[in-house]
């Protein structure tokens, strides 16, 4: 299809939201690799654009179809001037001495226009929670403390601390190009690819179909950095499958959710927050990677570990023989394109910046892609403006969301109120690790619920990892924590995101959907406190240590699943269930008593049911 005739066959309004969208993914792309301009500038320019783009293309019921009322176009021309203002003015702005300085009229003007705009755009983009709690947090500046205003207003406006702060600024450079990477590898066949080869290395084991959505989801979740957008994308085909071959609705949605929701924990890409948290820490992307590694590991470890266990107790097999393939036809049709993934790591690895590793990934994706026939009919000039044009508007959320929770940080900056509440975790705790953790998780979770990853974690940095480092938790292990829990709360309820994304396609029961969620991530909930008690898993020790550790811990998330499934070398009992539940906690605490006795469990169990097998005649053997 000619580009021409494609674009005539496109309403209007979708014809001007495609070029803008295509001209921002191209002008970023510029950028990276000409090298970024003024700070001030590059967030100003960033912000400016998805605002734009977000009054003239997006309504209150989604993606317009339609042409944008006036005032929607008036309201991105000015939210788009008013996020310019200080790029405009850099003099003036980088002279004023901040906080003595009076603000002149325009200024309190433009500042207040463009707060009020950015949480409309931001309500418009991700739903009203995020927005709401941005109020929350400047009504209680304006409220609740002795700080003016106006220096909130300048705070938020006229630093790099608010709005255009690091949150923007990671969105402007790391995650713009990312996305753009992402959007582009799927549509030059990449998500065909992940499901071919989920199929073929896992599809002829038992539970092959929900094993399938576990690597698919985790090596597409890995790129896309959204939950919600994974499920929606392999989920179609992964649930059916799941369900056709007989998993309940629930515990196929359970899966798919589960899956896709820890695609954000999974280097080498990971989520966006993930590089919001490199910045934060002052270290390389690689780095945070590294650390991110085996916690994912064990999360998936037990993901696979439960499918397999469920499998073997409702006795279903494997995926359709025909829907088979050899691992080896995969390799040669598409194993190619794993090349873009593989330069992205190998540049980050060379010491070389993150952006400019994404910049590598994303030239090389549309050669590698037309190196053999099997992939070259995705290289079309229509493929690489969709590619273009839905990598930009996957960015308008992000850059939404970065810029609202600018608001938040920069109001717990200015008012102290970071202090006052890690005072209070402290307090609450009584000084006692375990409890603050067991707060923060609650806090973590609820301020995760119905946000992005990405301001949730950037909310709960400023609230609750100072609170971590003063009872001694390392910075690493503090970041992660509560990383962990604002991706947790996408399969959390009450505002399970994830699992109510899955439920659509699985038709499942809300409830029980979300009890299916709650057992099958249930690692994920324990991972973060084995590594803020055991540094070795996040590869902070020596190899052998290290290697001790985490193969100790990946026994006892195995067992965590064969007891929450209630399954283990064959169905387990209530009370067989509550004892090897109690010793897989027993192997996840680093403790060589613990871990003793942990082993003890595990060996006792299966010896209570070789012989229960064993002494009931026409019982079927014990199997794995």
């Amino acid at each position: 299809m000619k580009l021409s005739i494609f674009l005539e066959k496109m309403p209007l309004i979708a014809r001007i939201s495609r070029l803008l969208l295509i001209g921002m993914a191209i002008w970023h792309l510029y950028v990276a690799f000409v090298g970024p301009p003024n700070p001030y500038i590059m967030r100003g320019v960033h912000v400016a654009l998805a605002l734009l783009l977000i009054y003239l293309t997006v309504d209150r019921k989604g993606i317009r179809t339609e042409m944008p009322r006036w005032y929607d176009v008036l309201f991105g021309l000015i939210a788009g001037a008013t996020a310019l203002y200080p790029s405009l003015n850099l003099n003036y702005i980088t002279q004023r001495f901040l906080y003595v300085d009076p603000l002149m009229p325009v200024d309190i003007v433009v500042g207040i226009t463009l707060v009020v705009l950015l949480l409309e755009a931001t309500r418009r983009m991700l739903g009203p929670m995020l927005p709401i709690t941005a109020i929350l947090f400047m009504a209680y500046g304006l409220t609740m403390t002795s700080t003016l205003p106006s220096v909130i207003l300048e705070q938020l406006f006229m630093t790099p601390e608010g709005i255009f702060g690091i949150p923007i600024a990671v969105s402007a450079t790391y995650m713009v190009l990312f996305i753009l990477f992402g959007a582009l590898v799927e549509k030059m066949g990449v998500g065909q690819l992940f499901m071919d080869f989920a199929v073929a290395i896992t599809g002829r084991q038992a539970g092959g179909p929900a094993k399938v959505a576990c690597v698919t989801s985790g090596l597409f979740g890995s790129v896309s950095g959204s939950a919600v957008a994974n499920v929606m994308t392999t989920g179609t085909f992964s649930i059916p499958l799941m369900k056709r071959m007989g998993f309940k609705p629930a515990f196929s949605g359970a899966v798919e959710a589960v899956a896709s929701t820890g695609g954000q924990i999974m280097p080498p890409v990971m989520g966006a927050a993930a590089f919001v948290m490199a910045e934060y820490l002052g270290v390389g992307y690689l780095t945070v990677a590294k650390y991110a590694l085996a916690p994912a590991v064990l999360f998936y470890v037990a993901l696979f570990a439960a499918v397999h266990f469920e499998a073997k107790r409702k006795g279903i097999g494997s995926v359709p023989r025909e829907d088979q393939l050899p691992l080896k036809q995969v390799i040669l049709e598409r194993g190619h394109l794993f090349a873009p993934l593989i330069i992205i790591v190998v540049v980050l690895m060379r010491g070389y910046s993150a952006p400019f590793a994404a910049l590598c990934g994303i030239m090389s994706v549309v050669p590698v892609a037309a190196l053999r026939k099997s992939t070259r009919h995705y290289v079309t000039i229509d493929n690489i403006l969709d590619a273009l044009e839905g990598g930009a508007r996957n960015v308008l959320s992000i850059a939404a969301a970065c810029a609202c929770a600018g608001i938040v940080v920069g109001v717990i900056d200015i008012t102290g109120l970071g202090l006052t509440f890690s005072n209070f975790v402290i307090e609450a705790a009584q000084e006692t690790l375990v409890i603050a953790l067991l707060l923060s998780m609650v806090a973590g979770i609820i301020l995760g619920m119905g946000m992005p990853t990405t301001p949730a974690y950037i909310v709960q940095v400023a609230l609750l990892v100072p609170a971590l480092v003063k009872l001694g938790v390392q910075v690493e292990s503090a970041h992660l924590f509560v990383f962990y829990f604002a991706i947790l709360s996408a399969i959390t309820p009450p505002v399970a995101m994830a699992v109510y994304a899955a439920n659509t396609l699985s038709q499942a029961k809300i409830v029980e959907a979300s009890w299916a969620a709650i057992k099958l991530g249930a690692t994920g909930f324990i991972v973060p406190f084995m590594f803020v008690y055991e540094p070795a898993i996040l590869m902070q020790g020596t190899p052998l240590h290290n290697t001790l550790v985490i193969g100790q811990a990946a026994v006892g998330v195995i067992l965590l699943a064969a007891a929450l499934q209630r399954y283990y070398f064959g169905n387990l009992s209530a009370w067989q269930s509550v004892v090897l539940f109690a010793g897989s906690l027993c192997l996840i605490y680093p403790d060589w008593r613990l871990t003793a006795a942990g082993f003890v469990i595990a060996i006792a169990i299966f010896a209570v049911q070789k012989a229960r097998y064993r002494g009931a005649p026409g019982s079927p053997a014990p199997s794995n």
